[in-house]
């Protein structure tokens, strides 16, 4: 017997909701085992961000080797990555391992408390080298608009904001739009564009008044590369991450973690 595995490369968070905690936290409610390389220890809680540690990244390349020539992966999440030379570094390391491709992208580039986790030179590295060797990134809507250089607001956009997203290199890279930074509605469409069929999927579900939203991004995307990592297709990792996140994010809603933003419940299917 082997476990379906995935690795997810991405910065820690302390208090447990967000980077590789919410990762691994994922993968392991989904039935995949997880494994991790680390780039950054980051100081923060449901409250804010208060520094970045950055591994060297010859480190980082380290991990990842030690990982993927042992145990391998069957998919790959990629979170946080501060800067230019890391990007480049995690890239041409998973270059060396030709088989493993079934990526998946969230482009982190600001916290739910507000706050900058991405140096500004690094969002064209991210966009024009990394982004092509992805099959899916995960963009929320102020992540989009910084990608596309245009803002992205309303829900009328989102289609063609995700093609264009995804047409920004000339490779099949499929895109998953969130609308959860959307007002003025009380249901979510998320927009998921596959690359691969150029077909479109349109996936709602109620907003939620929760302050409880802390990693939500980092468990939408770990939740389609488990998928992924299981043997689903794109457009049923797609609906089936969609439908995982909306649930935890429900069944999270009424507990109180901190004095920010709380984060989801990734157990909702197993513990109350």
């Amino acid at each position: 017997m082997r476990y379906n595995t995935a690795l997810t490369i991405a910065g820690s968070d302390p208090s447990g909701g967000a980077g590789l905690q919410a990762d691994l936290k994922t993968f392991s409610a989904l039935g995949v085992y997880g494994a991790s390389a680390v780039v950054a220890v980051v100081d923060e809680n449901t409250i804010g961000v208060y520094g970045v540690h950055p591994i060297p990244e010859n480190f980082v390349a380290g991990q990842i080797r030690s990982v993927l020539s042992d145990i391998g992966a069957d998919a790959v999440k990629i979170g946080m990555l501060h800067s230019s030379s890391l990007i480049r570094t995690v890239l041409s390391t998973l270059q060396e391992y030709p088989d493993v491709r079934r990526i998946v992208l969230d482009p982190v580039m600001v916290a739910t408390s507000g706050d900058p986790l991405l140096e500004t030179e690094a969002i064209s590295t991210l966009r024009d080298e990394l982004m092509p060797y992805s099959k899916v990134i995960t963009p929320n809507l102020p992540e989009a608009s910084l990608l596309l250089g245009e803002t992205v607001d309303h829900q009328d956009q989102l289609e063609e904001a995700a093609r264009s997203l995804s047409r920004l290199s000339d490779q099949k890279v499929s895109v998953m739009l969130k609308a959860g930074h959307l007002e003025g509605t009380d249901t979510l469409v998320d927009i998921f564009y596959n690359a691969e069929k150029d077909t479109f999927l349109h996936l709602p579900s109620p907003k939620l008044r929760t302050v409880n939203t802390h990693g939500t991004g980092c468990t939408l995307s770990s939740a389609i590369a488990s998928f992924l990592a299981k043997g689903a297709d794109l457009d049923t990792a797609a609906r089936y991450g969609k439908e995982y996140i909306t649930a935890a994010v429900s069944a999270g809603a009424g507990y109180e973690i901190g004095h920010g933003h709380g984060p989801v419940h990734h157990f909702h299917n197993w513990w109350k």
